[in-house]
């Protein structure tokens, strides 16, 4: 489509590297999206979002259509000027936090009513509705509007569910129309029934997207699960368009979902992660709020450039972060996306240079080792 265009540069096994161009600007892929729900990163300014090297943030329809709503952001000028992100949005639909946050939902074929988990007010999303509050919100990158059941589900619930949500995408695609510039991407779903998947491609290829989203993992099935499903679910949506797996996750999760052939991450976990003072390094999961931290006057991760580890010492993260001071949540975000992207750029440059098996091996030894020993 006019203004959105994938290209793949290099590939090692299934894994790929290549770009994704549109008219606010490129997303290297294999790319992680922060998620900025409400209009924000949380504790983090958009320009210090960039500066970790993420090219396309995440908006949430749900959340901005409750709070401050999309009328109101349409009038300010959109989502990119409203938040001063010049750069690629792409916004989900809104169904998976209306099934896992709205009150007293209820489904049908046209679409979803519930209640607001703010104020109790009543609200109606249906396709049409979802593509309309996204136009609204300028996004980049549109999902169409899908139903994600939680897992473990029976058979029969995520069959059902799963045509519904192919309904409703080739009215999410009808509703869409032409937009040069935007693209629309169609959203699997299955749970972890290998015939669902292929049906659910095979529907989603008729309609025709700009790109596919894997939905339906990371809700509960576990990792193994997951990496069971991606074995082959990448390989039946169309290879010249971008795969996106939706809501993951852990860094060993987005190393396994690469290898499997996915290019488009998001997760929460490093925003939510960095509020409770828990870090990502390149030696595993560090807890800053554990005692042993509290004299260390060590960097948190001594291969990282971001302000927390090039300014500040293990025992003042402790320390702000147990106080509960606003700038310990700043920081230790600022480090985990820092730490995200720079997986991210490794994979990358791995997959351009054929080695991504060395650096999946280094990135798990490196891993299993641990944390530095205390002081």
């Amino acid at each position: 489509m006019s203004g959105f265009r994938f290209t793949i540069h290099a590939t090692d096994g299934k894994a790929r590297t290549g770009l994704i161009e549109t008219p606010r600007g490129e997303i290297r892929t294999p790319a992680f999206m922060p998620v900025g729900t409400a209009g924000t990163v949380k504790a983090m300014l958009p320009e210090n979002v960039r500066a970790t090297g993420a090219d396309i943030i995440l908006g949430n329809t749900y959340h901005l259509m409750l709070r401050p709503g999309a009328e109101r952001i349409a009038r300010l000028g959109g989502l990119h000027r409203f938040m001063n992100w010049p750069r690629p949005i792409l916004t989900d639909s809104g169904g998976f936090q209306v099934m896992s946050l709205a009150e007293l939902r209820r489904i049908d074929e046209r679409g979803v009513t519930f209640q607001s988990h703010i104020d109790g007010a009543r609200h109606e999303l249906t396709p049409e509705r979802s593509m309309e509050i996204q136009r609204l919100l300028g996004s980049d990158i549109v999902m169409a509007f899908d139903e994600c059941p939680a897992l473990p589900a029976d058979r029969a619930r995520i069959e059902e569910s799963m045509r519904l949500s192919m309904r409703w995408a080739a009215r999410s695609r009808e509703a869409f129309g032409e937009r040069p510039g935007h693209a629309l991407f169609g959203i699997q779903q299955g749970g972890l029934e290998r015939d669902l998947r292929a049906e659910s491609a095979e529907a989603l290829k008729a309609i025709g997207f700009d790109g596919y989203a894997i939905g339906g993992l990371a809700v509960g099935e576990g990792q193994a699960a997951m990496f069971e499903v991606l074995d082959y679910a990448p390989d039946m949506l169309p290879a010249d368009r971008p795969r996106y797996l939706m809501g993951v996750g852990k860094p060993d999760d987005i190393v396994g979902a690469v290898v499997r052939g996915v290019d488009m991450m998001d997760c929460v976990l490093p925003t939510r992660s960095g509020r409770t003072g828990q870090a990502f390094t390149r030696r595993g999961v560090v807890n800053i709020r554990n005692a042993r931290h509290r004299d260390d006057p060590r960097p948190l991760d001594e291969a990282c450039a971001c302000p927390a580890c090039r300014s500040y010492s293990r025992a003042y993260l402790h320390h702000v972060v147990r106080a509960g001071e606003i700038i310990g949540a700043m920081l230790m975000t600022w480090h985990n996306l820092q730490y995200y992207q720079d997986l991210m750029a490794g994979l990358r440059e791995a997959i351009a240079g054929g080695r991504l098996d060395a650096f999946v091996a280094e990135f798990e030894a490196l891993r299993a080792e641990g944390d530095i020993e205390p002081l």
